[in-house]
């Protein structure tokens, strides 16, 4: 079947069609999910979120771009607005704490899922601090830096997904991996 007649048939709310759009992309969007939420729970909630999503827009989509795209462009966003809750909760939490007005929740380890495939590193703490570092990054670099290194995605479809041109993508890449370097050599100063 053509891509644009799937896209007719997801359009017709065809049971069969989401089947098929659920075999093709679950682990995909999980793999994109787990990239920027290293936590198997918390990953499986927002693939989740993705295809209600597909299921809810797929009448707005307008075929200007791959449906793989547009899928991954969906799963950024909320993986994105997961982070963004996550850190205003975490700031909300660390004000309680300094006014005393609740006791801080001891740091269970979040990252659960150090063993996603484009991470090959085996120290843990590594991880949850590199995780850590391409999290304080501007948006923008730690986007095209979580699709690229750790999702795996080549420039060409990072430009697609961000909507951005190649060379755009690429110097923000090059920022990314400067201010990341940076980042991680402040951490290593300041743990010895």
């Amino acid at each position: 079947m053509k891509e644009t007649e799937f896209i007719q048939e997801l359009k017709l709310k065809s049971t069969k069609a989401y089947s098929q759009l659920l075999d093709a992309y679950q682990q995909k969007v999980f793999s994109t999910c787990i990239s920027f939420v290293p936590n198997k729970e918390d990953a499986e909630d927002i693939a989740q979120d993705v295809f209600i999503e597909v299921f809810n827009s797929i009448n707005k989509f307008k075929g200007e771009s791959k449906l793989s795209t547009w899928i991954y462009r969906i799963t950024t966003n909320k993986c994105l607005e997961f982070i963004r809750k996550k850190n205003t909760k975490k700031r909300f939490a660390f004000l309680q704490s300094i006014t005393g007005n609740v006791i801080p929740m001891d740091k269970t380890n979040y990252f659960t899922e150090m063993n996603h495939p484009g991470i090959l590193l085996e120290n843990k703490e590594l991880n949850a601090t590199l995780f850590k570092a391409i999290n304080s990054l501007p948006e923008s670099q730690a986007v095209v830096f979580t699709l690229h290194k750790i999702d795996g995605k080549s420039y060409q479809e990072v430009a697609e997904i961000t909507d951005r041109s190649l060379s755009s993508v690429e110097s923000v890449m090059f920022r990314a991996k400067k201010n990341l370097k940076k980042l991680l050599e402040n951490y290593y100063k300041n743990e010895h």
